[in-house]
């Protein structure tokens, strides 16, 4: 078995040549990274479109040579593009001396023009004769590409492959060229949000875009990131949630907005969360939270034929199910009906007895919502498979919502809830500025308690909110999650293109982080060479 050191020197090898081919194709007066190249065909096209009685036909592919296999006076390889994989047959006598002797200095990793007639192999492969050839871009770093073998029983043996998770989020490129059906995820992603665009511009609600950076966080329970500006000399925070601008644009004439945004959270990473996500937030003047479930049902339903061709979407061999109407059940009766506990008109201390019988921890400095809020999330939450909406939450929960027409203590409110995550959060806005002071005072007294997740105070939204805004439904949808649940994804991190990873150790260099695209001041006097990331790099959370 070979040791990482040992890995090290041969990757060093491996890097070293290709320099010198690199090197040597410059003294061949070749530019290995050219301006352009007139592509007129891809990968999949010429195979879908190919008939042997169109034999001849010729094609310009472009793509990344992942196999090569020389075979002295001819060669085979296989270039993939960015809709899968073709072979290509190169032939001494067709292309000369001189530009087969080319070939001969490339490798797997470099990215190829091809022309050439489409043709089938003596064993049935449809593939390109080529013609002609240009290197579009000389890989300086070997891919790690899987080996093969067949074992004593004539098995083919697979090994060596990029699959460890954490380095294939780590170096993403890498894990799209290797494992292309990744990109599957993304691509139905991009479909997710311009299904959900397209639902939304149809029914002519306006796209805006609202401040990144704000002078006070607002819209949500959360911590949020800090930073500073220089010239201003002043505290600004990345915002954690779009609402209070968007009703700002209710409040100034605007009938129905939405944006499409990066939020930010100051909280810890699981399956479900990454510090930075996306968001849908939708406000139409004039409704409720009643109609807007109406909304979301049609809105998901849509989006969901749009992206997987079908009523339903297949999560870890469940069949979740998107025709509506979905189930709707108060928050209490939610946890009545499956904890057996009621807890309507409960004080605090009822309610932390209530947590207390069913092993709930619950913190000091929680008033009695977020003590109903724990028992939910620990108690109900992973149960509510199938779409369904969780309604009227506790006020001390929701201070941006509307009290409940009928229901003390309660907000009209819902959170959708899919597979076991909320999905979708909407109120019906609280508009009466008087109410919405004495909220916001109280979230400040839960700050002062301890509750770093307490809004902070606005001065200048409830100025707003003086001037009159009208009735209105607001609604956030997590756009990661969605796709998660649309794509069958285990973890938000499969995704995201780029998620937030926890830095690496330094080898030898316990405890010290680095960025793994530089080299540190203690390697700066090493050749480029010699200057290799660890090949086998794990998360340390």
């Amino acid at each position: 078995m070979s040791t990482p050191t040992n890995e090290m020197e041969e990757l060093n090898d491996l890097m070293r040549r290709r320099r010198e081919e690199y090197h040597e194709l410059l003294a061949r007066n070749v530019n290995p990274y050219p301006y352009g190249y007139e592509v007129t065909d891809t990968a999949s096209e010429t195979l879908a479109a190919f008939r042997d009685e169109d034999a001849q036909r010729t094609v310009a592919l472009a793509g990344r040579i992942m196999t090569i296999r020389r075979m002295g006076k001819a060669s085979f390889a296989h270039l993939q593009d960015h809709t899968g994989r073709i072979q290509v047959y190169l032939k001494r006598d067709d292309l000369g001396d001189e530009a087969y002797a080319l070939f001969k200095l490339l490798d797997i990793g470099d990215i190829i023009g091809v022309t050439g007639f489409v043709f089938r192999t003596k064993t049935g492969e449809v593939s390109v004769h080529v013609q002609g050839f240009v290197l579009l871009a000389k890989s300086l770093r070997p891919l790690p590409v899987p080996k093969e073998k067949t074992d004593e029983q004539g098995n083919r043996v697979v090994f060596d492959q990029f699959t460890d998770k954490e380095l294939r989020y780590r170096k993403r490129a890498l894990d799209l060229i290797l494992n292309p059906e990744v990109k599957d995820v993304f691509l139905k992603r991009s479909q997710l949000i311009r299904a959900m665009r397209s639902f939304l511009d149809s029914r002519g609600y306006i796209e805006v875009e609202t401040p990144v950076l704000q002078p006070l966080y607002g819209g949500a329970a959360a911590r949020p990131f800090v930073t500073h500006h220089n010239a201003l000399d002043m505290t600004l925070y990345l915002r954690i949630a779009d609402e209070l601008y968007l009703k700002r644009l209710i409040v100034g004439g605007f009938d129905g907005v939405y944006e499409i945004s990066k939020d930010f959270r100051n909280e810890g990473m699981d399956r479900s969360h990454n510090p930075e996500f996306t968001m849908m937030e939708l406000y139409v003047a004039y409704k409720d939270y009643a109609w807007m479930m109406d909304l979301v049902e049609e809105m998901l339903f849509t989006v969901n034929r749009a992206v997987n061709n079908a009523n339903t979407a297949m999560v870890g061999g469940v069949a979740l199910d998107f025709t509506p109407p979905f189930r709707r059940i108060p928050m209490s009766e939610a946890i009545a009906e499956r904890t057996g506990e009621r807890i309507d008109g409960l004080d605090e201390a009822g309610l932390r007895a209530v947590a207390r019988r069913l092993g709930v921890d619950t913190d000091p400095a929680w008033g009695a919502g977020k003590i109903i809020d724990e028992i939910f999330s620990t108690r109900v939450e992973a149960s509510l498979v199938q779409p369904t909406f969780i309604t009227d939450y506790p006020i001390e929960l929701s201070p941006l919502a509307k009290k409940h027409r009928s229901a003390a203590g309660l907000v009209e409110r819902f959170e959708l809830y899919i597979n076991g995550q909320e999905i979708a959060n909407c109120f019906s806005e609280l508009n009466d500025p008087i109410d919405q002071r004495e909220r916001l005072v109280d979230q400040a007294r839960l700050r002062a308690r301890g509750d770093d997740e307490a809004m902070s105070f606005d001065e200048d939204f409830i100025e707003t909110l003086e001037y009159g805004m009208p009735p209105t439904a607001g609604l956030g949808i997590g756009i990661d999650r969605l796709t998660m649940l649309l794509t069958g994804a285990e973890s938000i991190r499969d995704v995201i293109l780029f998620p937030t990873m926890r830095p690496e150790t330094a080898p030898g260099r316990e405890g010290k982080k680095v960025h793994e695209h530089a080299p540190d001041a203690a390697r700066l006097d090493e050749s480029p060479e010699s200057v290799v990331p660890p090949t086998n790099v794990q998360d340390q959370e």
